[in-house]
Parts: C-alpha cells; structure tokens; sequence
C-alpha cells in the first residue's frame, strides 16, 4: 500500500478525521467503483442504490480494515459482492432469467454511456450471455485490469479456476462476435 492511501486509512480510522478522510475517499474511488459495479448489473438506477449500499458498508466496516491490505481491493471486493446481492434481487423481480436478460440487452441498447459504438454494444450483448461467474471474471480481467490474485482476493476463488472462467468467457465471446 502507498504512503498516502495508509494515511487515508488511518484518518479514516480517526474518530476526528474519519469524514473529511471518507469525503476524499469517496471523491478518488467512486467512479472507478461505480463502473466496476455497472459492469455488473447494466442498469444505472440499480447501480446507483448498489454504490450507495457500497459506500455505506465500507463507513461502517472501515475499522476492520487491515492496513496492510489493498485498500482499493478491499473496497472493489464489497462493491461487488453489493452488486451480485443487487443482482440476485433485480432477477427475481423478473419471472424467468431470459424475461431479465431481455431486460438487460434494452438497457444496453439504449445506454448512452456507449454513446452509438455498435461494436462496443455487441460485446456488451455478448458478455451479457455469459454465465455469471464468466462475466464477473472477465469484467474483472479485461476491463479492469486486475491481476488473477486480485480477482482470487475478491471472489474467493482459486487462480487456476478463475483463469479457465477467463478463457471460456473469451471463446464464448469469440464465438458470439463471429456471428453477429
């Protein structure tokens, strides 16, 4: 960890400093949380209540932080896990999981973020194909450049697996854009 992202950890440890340290915190990360989480669940608006939950658990857990850890895969760890729970509850608000990946496929369509890039929306329709696991991986490796220890830290998973779940989401994804 740098010098200054353990000072940050200790001023947010400090009873006096702990919102001025959080306010800081959040105005470095949110947006690189905010779309490690968007990856994931597609939908702005359900994006926005998991990064909300995200930043609340990290306040309340922040004094359980080892300050010998990643800083940023701590926090990249709880984003995600809110965002699977976020996930978990949007799909049973569907009656099946094509009903939502429907759902998802017009949320991509209609995303400004890609700002008209065909391309860019094709690939988004083809991790969307993916199963779960997959697409987290590969979102996780592609996107945002994690190292497989990273990704192990963070879904809990061996380096070994999660490198096969890398390199069938990239053939699923192959197969996908050769025919579309």
């Amino acid at each position: 960890m740098k010098a200054e992202e353990k000072q940050l950890v200790y001023s947010l440890k400090s009873p006096a400093e702990k919102r001025a340290a959080f306010k800081l915190l959040m105005d470095q990360y949110q947006e690189r949380l905010y779309f490690a989480i968007r990856k994931i669940l597609i939908d702005h608006d359900d994006t926005n209540d998991a990064i909300q939950e995200c930043f609340i658990k990290i306040w309340n857990k922040i004094d359980t932080f080892n300050v010998e850890a990643s800083l940023y895969t701590w926090m990249y760890k709880i984003a995600v896990n809110q965002a699977l729970q976020q996930l978990r509850k949007r799909k049973n608000s569907f009656k099946n999981e094509q009903q939502y990946t429907e759902f998802l496929e017009t949320k991509i369509s209609n995303s400004t973020l890609m700002d008209g890039d065909e391309i860019q929306k094709l690939l988004q329709q083809a991790i969307l194909k993916l199963p779960e696991k997959q697409r987290l991986v590969f979102n996780m490796k592609y996107y945002d450049d994690l190292k497989y220890e990273e990704i192990a830290e963070i879904t809990d998973g061996s380096i070994g697996s999660l490198k096969a779940s890398y390199h069938h989401a990239v053939k699923k994804i192959e197969e996908f854009l050769k025919s579309h």
